[in-house]
């Protein structure tokens, strides 16, 4: 068994009460899958109600504006699950883009294939509603933190939370993420030094 499995695991029981042992039901429709650096995992247009958790790597989940340009919305990391909250919540086409950012290893599984797992086994109940709120409350987090946050401090929070995230990311990613411009980046940045924080 991988450590990353395990630690799964470790995580289901916190969330659901079930024991490693007995977790042996939902493993057995989990699969893993190996992206490696860009290659897109989510296409816009999909519909495939995948979820994942990610054992290894940074995964991207971006749109592209009518002029071209990339939108970040979000990047996950290691022991972070990925899903399109489009397909997962309300059953449409995926709005966005999810691509590797580095070689990415997941843990991933049919959501309907899960949820046909709940019937027969509804000890993995709990489940369903950690995903869904964990989805709704990332949504309102960062929906709150551009209405009440600089970009600056959305900057701050976000080496505060994973600095060593940031340093494996390319600044105009980070940038877009904030919703600023890679020169503004550079710019906090350069204040941020100046104040030696």
């Amino acid at each position: 068994m991988s450590a990353s499995i395990s630690s799964l695991q470790q995580l289901l029981f916190e969330l659901s009460g079930v024991l490693p042992a007995d977790s042996s039901p939902l493993f057995a429709v989990t699969r893993q899958v190996k992206l490696h650096a860009n290659e897109t995992y989510i296409r816009e247009g999909d519909k495939d109600r995948r979820l994942a958790y990610i054992e290894k790597g940074i995964m991207r989940a971006y749109t592209l504006k009518q002029n071209g340009d990339e939108a970040t919305l979000f990047l996950r990391w290691e022991k972070q699950f990925i899903a399109s909250h489009d397909t997962i919540i309300h059953r449409k086409p995926s709005r966005f883009v999810y691509r590797a950012l580095e070689d990415v290893t997941l843990l991933e599984i049919d959501y309907d294939v899960l949820e046909e797992v709940m019937k027969v086994y509804p000890q993995f109940e709990p489940l369903r509603n950690f995903f869904l709120l964990r989805m709704l409350s990332e949504s309102l987090a960062m929906m709150e933190a551009f209405v009440t946050l600089s970009p600056e401090e959305r900057y701050r929070n976000l080496l505060a939370e994973r600095f060593d995230v940031v340093n494996r990311v390319p600044d105009k990613y980070i940038a877009s993420m904030l919703g600023i411009t890679p020169v503004s980046l550079s710019r906090i940045r350069k204040r941020m030094l100046e104040k030696g924080k």
